[in-house]
């Protein structure tokens, strides 16, 4: 339906078509239109097949008014009427870059085939402040709102293919939340049980999802990988106990690493057309890292450069930094999901690429969340706020005219009653480092 709407000096076209409004620049308006209250007139509309092969009706809706300007025959008027709907029809034509978009996007099959293919963002604050191209991730897009998507389907898909998964069973992993989470969406998706073990150090807001999305959750208490009462070490015994079950094991698990392999490094490479110097990010699993890592140091011939960022806690930026000792683990961080207190296997093979690292204090994390969403509208959880911290530095380190791209691993959704609370970041000595002009966020008590 196209209606027309004239006034002294302009006609207003509105087409049907989904958010579409478009206006044509002014034409002369027809004096003594009060003899024709309503118009009815027929145009040929350009289907979306880029074929003019349907109709395409539209009404013409005259407000009476007055002129004491020379008639106007209805013949021209009807001619006028119909230029005017065959130019709205052609602006309702999807463009080159709404057909490109719907190509690349199409119907995918189910919600296992919506997992990845996520956008790169610019952060134009921090690109304009270091001189360098900032990019992001943005994983959080994906359906279960996290990077770890990516892993919950290939571990699944692994163990479905080696057989150790049928029909009707269990999936059982350790995980501190968000793999949880994506294998919470992906198994329901499949038609598989899941039970979850868990740090009881982490978000009650996670542990709900997790319970709400039909998972079997069961928080421990946090204790180190050596310890047998560690939550990864339950979740393998739990799996050994059931019948057509499978412990997915994401840390060691080189499927994990495949995931980005095989999907997120090379989107990397395509979206930033091999327009790319350097790599950061955090690691838990380290599947992302040394994944990422691994694709893009193969597909420039080394030239990529990777960084490693830590978290208070971990012991890979000294591991790195000395040239290979692991030391104890001692201290924590307000991230979760990242920082490490061994080599895992999806680490192991690509540990050597890895061209340095830096350690990011919760300080500097936190401060980003805020930046972030003040300055570039972005609603961060921490770790990826920390990767955001780090992909700065390394701009910084690399100098100006570079392109560092780094993971925006999750939204700030499940750590909003932390991370936006005056009294968690009071208890946790952080209240300090939020600038006073971003205060106005701690809208929480």
């Amino acid at each position: 339906m196209v209606s027309l709407r004239p006034s002294w000096n302009s006609v207003w076209i509105l087409a049907d078509s989904p958010g579409l409004r478009h206006s044509f620049p002014p034409v002369a308006a027809p004096p003594h239109l009060d003899a024709f209250p309503s118009y009815q007139a027929k145009t040929l509309h350009k289907a979306t097949s880029l074929t003019w092969d349907s109709f395409l009706s539209a009404t013409v809706s005259i407000d009476p008014f007055r002129s004491s300007r020379s008639s106007c025959s209805v013949p021209m008027f009807r001619h006028s009427v119909r230029r005017l709907a065959v130019a709205a029809a052609k602006a309702a034509e999807p463009s080159a870059h709404t057909i490109a978009v719907s190509q690349a996007q199409g119907v995918s099959r189910g919600l296992t085939g919506a997992i990845g293919n996520t956008p790169l963002i610019r952060l134009n604050h921090l690109s304009e402040e270091t001189g360098c191209e900032i990019l992001g991730k943005a994983e959080f897009m994906n359906p279960g709102g996290s990077v770890k998507d990516r892993a919950a389907l290939y571990v699944v898909k692994d163990a479905e293919e080696r057989g150790l998964l049928k029909p009707g069973g269990t999936v059982v992993e350790g995980t501190a939340g968000n793999t949880g989470i994506g294998l919470a969406h992906v198994c329901r998706s499949r038609g598989y049980k899941l039970v979850i073990y868990m740090p009881n150090t982490q978000s009650q807001g996670k542990i709900d999802l997790l319970r709400l999305l039909g998972a079997e959750v069961y928080p421990v208490p946090a204790v180190a990988f050596d310890n047998p009462e560690n939550y990864n070490h339950q979740a393998r015994r739990h799996a050994e106990r059931l019948d057509n079950a499978v412990w997915t094991n994401q840390f060691d698990n080189t499927a994990n690493r495949r995931a980005h392999i095989e999907t997120t490094g090379p989107e990397i490479w395509a979206q930033t057309q091999g327009k790319v110097d350097a790599f950061t990010c955090a690691t838990g699993t380290a599947g992302t890292l040394a994944g990422i890592t691994r694709y893009l140091k193969e597909v420039s011939n080394g030239r990529v450069k990777s960084f490693l960022a830590d978290p208070p806690g971990s012991v890979l930026h000294s591991y790195i930094s000395s040239g290979g000792k692991l030391i104890e683990r001692t201290g924590s961080s307000i991230t979760e999901g990242i920082g490490q207190g061994r080599i895992t296997d999806n680490l192991q093979p690509d540990i050597g690429l890895v061209d340095g690292s830096l350690t990011i204090a919760d300080e500097k994390s936190i401060e980003m969340v805020y930046r972030c969403l003040d300055e570039e509208g972005l609603y961060l959880g921490a770790s990826s706020s920390l990767n955001v911290v780090a992909a700065k530095e390394v701009a910084q380190k690399l100098g100006k005219g570079h392109t560092v791209v780094t993971v925006l691993c999750d939204g700030a959704y499940r750590y909003a009653d932390r991370l936006f609370s005056r009294k968690w970041l009071t208890d946790k000595k952080l209240l300090g480092a939020i600038p006073k002009h971003l205060e106005k966020y701690i809208v929480l008590p």
